[in-house]
């Protein structure tokens, strides 16, 4: 037990390190990544910001940020989807299959090395919410577990891109896919817009949606949130850390056993 385990450590260090060393290869993935949140903040704020308002004494800005690291690592999460899938179609899943190495090691190391990608893309996000006037209003341990909520959230959601990207037949078809899934769980949330100015119908939805409640949990954790506005009435917005973290255990608990088994079926 215990060498199966150092064994699957070992590998799965050594499949992150190999995926960390592309990005010296391939500078023009970091400059996307870096590329998609800076995108984003700018035009929110400056585009849409002044038609958009959140309500009480939290300005639009301040407001955004939160929707925007949730969006940006969601979407991050595509990475690794695709990452997969171009290893399939290039034969490199197949040599690694043929190595006497942990069966999961290369689906822990995929999901781990992609955290580089968004710590690096909350830091520049960071930063360029500084810049257009978002605070972080709160202690610095609670400014900590809100990103370390955001890079757990994103580490979970990465399993379920691992799962696609070991399932369809090339990277054009992970992106496409991802988009149909991404874009409404990303826009029906309160990421963008506060949750009661959508119809009644979706409401519930919102509510519900993971996203808004990661939204709404790191912009508590943050310190963008007016305590005198009323939130909704819902388990999940009144909870949103504990319902997000209740996603997480879901995900990893659905999706880690699936995506090792469809590796592991693709070996016989």
């Amino acid at each position: 037990m215990t060498a199966t385990l150092t064994r699957t450590v070992s590998n799965s260090g050594t499949i992150a390190k190999r995926n960390l060393i592309k990005i010296k290869r391939v500078p023009e993935v970091m400059i996307f990544v870096l590329m998609s949140p800076i995108m984003f903040v700018l035009l929110f704020a400056y585009v849409f910001g002044g038609a958009i308002d959140p309500g009480g004494s939290v300005n639009y800005r301040e407001f955004l940020i939160g929707g925007i690291f949730a969006q940006t690592v969601i979407f991050g999460s595509v990475y690794t989807g695709a990452g997969l899938a171009e290893d399939m179609q290039k034969g490199i899943i197949d040599r690694f299959r043929s190595l006497p190495m942990s069966r999961s090691a290369v689906l822990i190391g995929r999901t781990l090395s992609d955290i580089v990608y968004n710590v690096v893309s909350i830091v520049v996000m960071a930063l360029t919410g500084l810049l257009v006037g978002w605070r972080i209003r709160c202690s610095f341990m609670d400014a900590l577990a809100g990103f370390a909520l955001l890079l757990l959230f994103a580490y979970a959601f990465s399993w379920v891109m691992a799962y696609v990207g070991l399932i369809v037949p090339s990277v054009d078809v992970i992106n496409n896919a991802s988009f149909m899934v991404i874009m409404p769980l990303t826009f029906v949330s309160n990421a963008f817009v506060p949750l009661e100015s959508f119809p009644s119908f979706l409401q519930g939805f919102v509510e519900w949606n993971p996203v808004s409640a990661v939204t709404q949990a790191v912009r508590e954790l943050f310190g963008n949130t007016d305590p005198s506005m009323p939130v909704a009435d819902a388990w999940s917005m009144q909870n949103p850390i504990a319902y997000s973290l209740i996603w997480v255990v879901i995900i990893l608990a659905v999706f880690v056993p699936l995506s090792v088994h469809r590796y592991q079926s693709k070996r016989k």
